[in-house]
């Protein structure tokens, strides 16, 4: 009875890591093991010796200036995005209350559709008879249809707005459980709504700043479908790199080694980029402590006439009970 009992017990302690089981034999099967297996092809020749000379042509300056041309394309997107999506997110947490929910839909409704319908419906917008092309005539920009296609700029607008959702969703989510109480305390002490968020709101959404960062860098370090279809293939990409060494040449070690590349560089990238994030928040002057609680009492009321824009009020709290 009593072991009946245990097994009972055990199974119920233990119900969760049964239920990840599958997912995990599924990670491991499709995901680690071909890691595995690409790694032991990039380190090997066609007759399985070993060698680094396909890691020593990804140092050739060929190579080289192609990464430069993958990580240039990843840093424009990934800072467009964040110029972009920043105020995207801070409006929809601070600002937009009623349809917050229509809002974060109208966010991620084009991530329902699939990447290449995105990109085929861009490619239909930009070229010469398309949409984008009269509305510009109409304004007076151009005097007659322009083929928007095959060119940078078109490149980047395919790129942000593909990867944009990735970078609004995490700094929401973040500023979303910012405590409102941080916000209504800066105001009472006279703070500007500037310096609301330079001291506070910045500093305490830099984590999910980050994870957008990264959700948009790597990606779009290995892009290779939209410079193909919106950019006209005027310049060789990482991501063309490594289709057309598996694909056209049929070699998997020399490809092997070269999606090994695309994932060192980003991660080096990243790497820079997190000490960048740390010196920028010394600058800032440091995050506030989002454990700070404040006397409930306190902040019953909101009195004061003056809006900081956050949903508080001045005048609020401390400010009373200093009256």
């Amino acid at each position: 009875m009593k072991t009946t009992k245990s097994i009972k017990d055990i199974l119920v302690q233990e119900m969760p890591f049964f239920f990840i089981c599958p997912a995990l034999l599924w990670q491991v099967l499709f995901l680690y093991v071909p890691l595995f297996i690409l790694l032991l092809y990039s380190f090997s020749t066609k007759d399985f010796t070993v060698t680094l000379q396909h890691y020593k042509q990804v140092l050739q300056p060929f190579s080289l200036r192609i990464l430069g041309n993958s990580f240039m394309l990843a840093f424009e997107t990934t800072v467009l995005c964040f110029l972009l999506a920043y105020p995207l997110a801070y409006f929809l947490t601070f600002k937009l209350k009623k349809n917050r929910t229509l809002g974060l839909l109208l966010v991620i409704l084009p991530s329902w559709t699939s990447f290449i319908v995105q990109i085929y419906a861009w490619f239909f917008l930009l070229k010469k008879d398309g949409a984008v092309s009269h509305v510009l005539c109409w304004l007076g920009i151009f005097n007659e249809p322009t083929h928007i296609l095959n060119n940078h700029a078109a490149m980047l607008i395919g790129m942000v707005y593909c990867f944009l959702p990735f970078m609004v969703l995490p700094i929401y989510a973040v500023l979303e459980k910012i405590d409102r109480r941080l916000i209504e305390a800066s105001a009472d002490l006279g703070a500007t709504r500037w310096k609301t968020i330079q001291k506070i709101i910045f500093p305490l959404s830099l984590r999910g700043l980050g994870a957008g960062l990264f959700l948009v860098f790597i990606p779009a370090f290995g892009e290779f479908v939209i410079p193909e279809f919106l950019g006209g293939s005027k310049k060789m990409y990482w991501g063309n790199v490594i289709v057309s060494k598996f694909l056209d040449y049929r070699d998997w070690h020399a490809g092997a080694a070269a999606a090994y590349s695309g994932i060192l560089f980003p991660a080096l990238a990243i790497a820079i980029l997190y000490v960048l994030v740390r010196m920028m928040r010394r600058v800032i002057g440091g995050r506030p402590n989002p454990s700070i609680r404040f006397p409930s009492g306190n902040h019953s009321g909101r009195t004061g006439s003056g809006q900081m824009g956050f949903g508080v009020e001045r005048g609020s709290g401390t400010n009373r009970g200093r009256e």
